[in-house]
């Protein structure tokens, strides 16, 4: 007998018992403030959030912070006057030179700050990852606890593509050397609407 048919052996004879899987298995998360808990962990991994009243306060905070900008596309239609570029495009790599999208997010998760957008949200899937900034606008009501609230709620048969976006885009493979914006937007600003 091998060595490698006396390991296999002894593992399959120190097989834990079976037992049955749990028909319904989820975490129950309970934070004192879903609103601040997904903005802490927003902060930590990188992006921002600011929450605010309407759209006037988001465009007003837009164009102090983003002045004199180009590029920028929006499916928002309360913002719609601030693009001079669409997302309605055919080809993706019209869109190479997008500097700012602002998109909506339907559903927020606290536990780890993801926002979830799907074709709805993006007429162009590549637009939250070719952009250079990226601004996502969510509600209050819309934060759930965690990933288990979360899937509960989608429906991904009814859109052909859908992803959680969590900040910025960022990487530490290379040396451990932390690197934002290496494979999609350099920053991520969260607007809250009530």
């Amino acid at each position: 007998m091998t060595t490698r048919d006396q390991m296999l052996a002894s593992i399959k004879a120190n097989q834990p018992a079976m037992r049955p899987i749990p028909a319904q298995f989820t975490f129950t998360s309970v934070y004192p403030d879903l609103t601040q808990q997904f903005i802490d962990i927003l902060t930590f991994v990188g992006g921002a959030a600011l929450i605010v009243p309407d759209f006037a306060a988001i465009r007003a905070s837009l164009q102090t912070q983003f002045p004199n900008m180009t590029s920028v596309a929006t499916t928002c239609d309360e913002l719609a006057d601030l693009a001079d570029v669409t997302m309605n495009v055919s080809d993706p790599h019209e869109l190479s030179g997008l500097n700012l999208a602002i998109i909506e997010g339907p559903l927020a998760v606290a536990e780890n700050a993801a926002i979830w957008v799907d074709e709805r949200q993006l007429p162009q899937r590549v637009a939250p990852m070719i952009t250079q900034y990226l601004v996502i606008i969510i509600r209050q009501s819309t934060i759930v606890p965690n990933m288990h609230d979360a899937y509960k709620l989608l429906k991904v048969d009814e859109t052909g593509f859908g992803t959680f976006i969590c900040g910025p885009s960022k990487t530490a493979d290379i040396e451990q050397s932390l690197v934002i914006g290496a494979h999609g937007a350099r920053s991520l600003m969260v607007y809250i609407l009530p």
